[in-house]
């Protein structure tokens, strides 16, 4: 947990203190044996570039110098070659002077440097055909792995559904049937969602001082595994893309306008370019590797976040008083939706479960899919989108809940 701590803190250190003159401005001669900080966050960003070549989905974000991105792309580094030169970098990464313990964040960034290299390491060996479970892989990416939970762990929440949703039938046709009239109709999806993402922003503005360019835009788009994505492109900016290959419920406009916007991704991502990569010169956080102990926190944050932007029944509230009618839906039914929805929230890790058995070879697609509408109230179609989510980023999954979890344990 000792390092869980220290990501935490990072994070949250990252977005409250003022930028200051750090251990990278020592002489020379004051510093401990081996390469300079600053250096090592620059072969850092190359490395993540060049492990890019190869993975598609690695690198999540970019904005530093558009000649290392070229550089990148020229050289194409053999696998076996990244993985030499990142092992060779962590051994440069030198030993914290006195000065460096005054500090909490130049501590934390020496562990965080290491921690992503071990992290891009291992995926690299994972792009080179090496075979991990489903615990071994997210321990080696994220440094976490998510508890193992049983079908009975489950069974008292889907007890109390059962109790609450009418009909007759599958518990999960039950649920997708009574869903069916909170539906977001697509006419109407943008102003619902410009409403969610101005109250999100409202809400985060006392607490945070936010960037005062920061902006995101927000697309639209279809035939995607996910159902959104911030895409942080620097300079205060973020591209927000929502999925609308499914109906989109009522309830997803607060979780996408917080978990995205505000206070999640877009924040998340334009304080640590104004507090550390502009503040304080940190290179490496103009890059994201998204396969990395930075999406636990990422993700984690940007859930947790959509709890401390509404905290307790303002949610509901809100939905019923702004949302509910903007979407031209029924405002009496806002209370009991928001029970169940509840409830089923508390089936999340049902989602990592699912994930665990597929990803090891215990069940096939068809039979995940059926795991997911029994266990986790997850309809046929998103079931299947949900496998497909599986096959793109594997135990990227736990970033989500147990992220969020843990999250949540340390700020509380």
């Amino acid at each position: 947990m000792k390092r869980w701590r220290l990501a935490c803190l990072a994070a949250l250190l990252a977005v409250g203190m003022p930028s200051a003159q750090g251990a990278d401005h020592l002489q020379a001669s004051q510093r401990p044996r081996g390469l300079p900080m600053n250096t090592i966050a620059e072969h850092y960003v190359k490395l993540v570039l060049a492990v890019g070549q190869h993975d598609a989905d690695y690198v999540d974000t970019y904005y530093g110098p558009p000649e290392w991105k070229v550089d990148a792309e020229r050289q194409k580094r053999p696998l076996a070659q990244i993985d030499a030169d990142a092992e060779r970098l962590v051994g440069q990464i030198p030993d914290l002077s006195a000065a460096d313990r005054r500090d909490p964040l130049v501590v934390l960034r020496h562990e965080y440097l290491r921690r992503q290299l071990d992290a891009l390491r291992a995926r690299v060996r994972m792009l080179g055909g090496a075979k991990l479970t489903f615990d071994e892989e997210s321990q080696a990416l994220y440094d976490a792995a998510a508890p193992v939970h049983p079908e009975s762990f489950f069974q008292a929440t889907l007890d109390e559904l059962a109790q609450l949703l009418p009909g007759n039938g599958p518990l999960v046709d039950r649920f997708d049937a009574y869903r069916q009239q909170f539906v977001i109709p697509h006419d109407r999806l943008t102003r619902v969602f410009d409403r969610a993402i101005a109250e999100c922003r409202r809400r985060t503005i006392p607490h945070v001082r936010l960037p005062p360019t920061e902006t995101f835009t927000v697309e639209y788009v279809t035939n995607k595994p996910w159902s959104g994505y911030n895409w942080y492109q620097g300079g205060y900016r973020s591209l927000i893309q929502v999925n609308t290959d499914l109906p989109i419920y009522i309830d997803r406009a607060i979780d996408l306008a917080c978990h995205e916007g505000y206070p999640g991704h877009h924040v998340y991502n334009a304080l640590l370019e104004q507090r550390l990569e502009r503040g304080r010169g940190w290179v490496e956080f103009s890059v994201y590797a998204l396969f990395s102990p930075q999406s636990l926190i990422a993700e984690g944050t940007a859930n947790y976040g959509i709890e401390v932007a509404f905290p307790g029944d303002e949610r509901t509230t809100f939905e019923r008083e702004v949302l509910y009618p903007e979407a031209g839906l029924d405002v009496s039914q806002a209370a009991g939706y928001a029970r169940i929805q509840t409830l089923v929230d508390t089936l999340a890790y049902a989602g990592n479960e699912a994930a665990r058995k597929y990803l090891n070879g215990e069940l096939d697609r068809a039979r995940t899919a059926a795991w997911l509408a029994q266990y986790a109230m997850t309809s046929p179609a998103r079931a299947e989108q949900r496998t497909r989510f599986y096959d793109t980023y594997r135990s990227y999954v736990i970033n989500y809940n147990l992220g969020k979890d843990l999250v949540k344990q340390f700020v509380e």
